[in-house]
């Protein structure tokens, strides 16, 4: 391998939202997410709402926009 071109891996604590955090190796220095495995629906069982930045809303307003007008 050449060298000096290769960024640095080191070990980082990767943190969830809903306050997990795991050890991984990565070449970011500090990882942050929304949902991990163990507040994920798919993996807890659990079906929750999870809204990021309004975007049920968003649908929400776009679906009522797009529903066929009723001809007179």
């Amino acid at each position: 391998m050449k060298k000096k071109i290769h960024p640095e891996y080191h070990e980082v604590t990767a943190a969830c939202a809903c306050g997990n955090e795991f050890k991984t190796r990565s070449t970011a220095t500090r990882i942050k997410t929304e949902i991990c495995a163990k507040c994920h629906p798919f993996f807890t069982g659990k079906q929750k709402l999870i809204d990021t930045a309004g975007r049920v809303e968003k649908y929400r307003r776009r679906y009522k926009l797009a529903t066929p007008r009723r001809e007179q």
